[in-house]
């Protein structure tokens, strides 16, 4: 029989394994729905055999599709590590990548990812800018930084911009706050309370940039630099504060705030690595972009590839 199997039949099988259902698995994969479900109907049409049961949560693979899943987890990291290997020997194995963050929730998904880069890269020296980083671009013309995680692109800089998720931020208040039978916060519940944040200036704050400032709601504000110092001040009713979600879960999770979502449709912030033209052009780069929205993507609640 004339095969038709592909490589990327075999990250489609691992990509759904990883993600749990199909909608996630073309997001990861950055292909449509409708064309992953396509490759995947083609493939067993042409075996004649069904890969995965359907409407399973999570989802369960036949037979079948657990074999070509044992021969995408033998193959996939060899092809991987091929590649990385052809990447060295053109480019050169030395590099380092000192990374700047302008986020203070950023190490919760970074670390993770910073870990499995480092098993892909080894010879590459990882490094975190120490510190809360106000203009982490400015850091990468000063030869001070090699890349730096910001939220928002400016046209202006003469950096390459890498998109990396997009995630939900969510309101944070007391369980007893006046607000808690509200099904999301508008721009006008901030004004008569109390902002709680970190020290950054406004317009770094999303809350702020897309919510308050648009609606002409100016609100007090109280920073700290800890995460758990905020939620404190929070479920003492000392104010609201505003998180990623994957930030806040834990203490949703114990019933100790209650989440509220940002406006009708919600907040959304985004996130982009940023570096000088020239690195773009590394292989080791691409790949710890790569790695940073794998990783986040299958760890973290309410992310979204760009």
């Amino acid at each position: 029989m004339h095969s038709i199997l592909e490589l990327r039949h075999l990250k489609t099988l691992h990509a759904l394994r990883e993600s749990g259902n199909l909608l996630r698995a073309a997001v990861l994969l950055n292909v449509t729905q409708s064309a992953l479900s396509h490759q995947i109907k083609l493939l067993e049409e042409h075996h004649g055999v069904p890969l995965f049961e359907r409407k399973t949560t999570p989802i369960r693979f036949t037979p079948a599709g657990e074999r070509l899943l044992q021969l995408a987890d033998s193959v996939l990291p060899q092809v991987a590590n091929c590649e990385r290997d052809l990447a060295r020997l053109a480019q050169g194995v030395a590099g380092q990548l000192r990374i700047a963050v302008e986020c203070h929730t950023c190490f919760d998904w970074l670390m993770p990812a910073m870990d499995l880069f480092r098993q892909r890269w080894p010879e590459v020296e990882l490094d975190i800018v120490s510190g809360f980083q106000a203009d982490p671009v400015g850091l990468l013309y000063s030869h001070k930084a090699d890349v730096a995680i910001v939220s928002e692109m400016d046209a202006a800089e003469s950096v390459a911009y890498h998109p990396l998720f997009r995630f939900e931020i969510i309101a944070l208040i007391a369980k007893d706050h006046a607000l808690a039978k509200r099904d999301y916060l508008v721009a006008q519940d901030f004004a008569t309370d109390t902002l709680i944040t970190y020290p950054v200036p406004d317009d770094m704050l999303d809350v702020v940039r897309q919510v308050l400032k648009p609606a002409g709601v100016d609100t007090a504000r109280r920073t700290t630099e800890l995460t758990v110092a905020m939620l404190q001040l929070v479920a003492s009713k000392r104010g609201i504060a505003t998180l990623p979600v994957w930030a806040a879960q834990n203490y949703v999770n114990r019933d100790y705030v209650l989440p509220k979502r940002i406006t009708e449709d919600g907040l959304t912030g985004r996130l982009y690595a940023a570096c000088l033209p020239d690195l773009s052009a590394k292989a080791y780069l691409s790949d710890f972009v790569t790695t940073i929205r794998e990783s986040s993507y299958l760890n973290l609640q309410s992310i979204e590839l760009i």
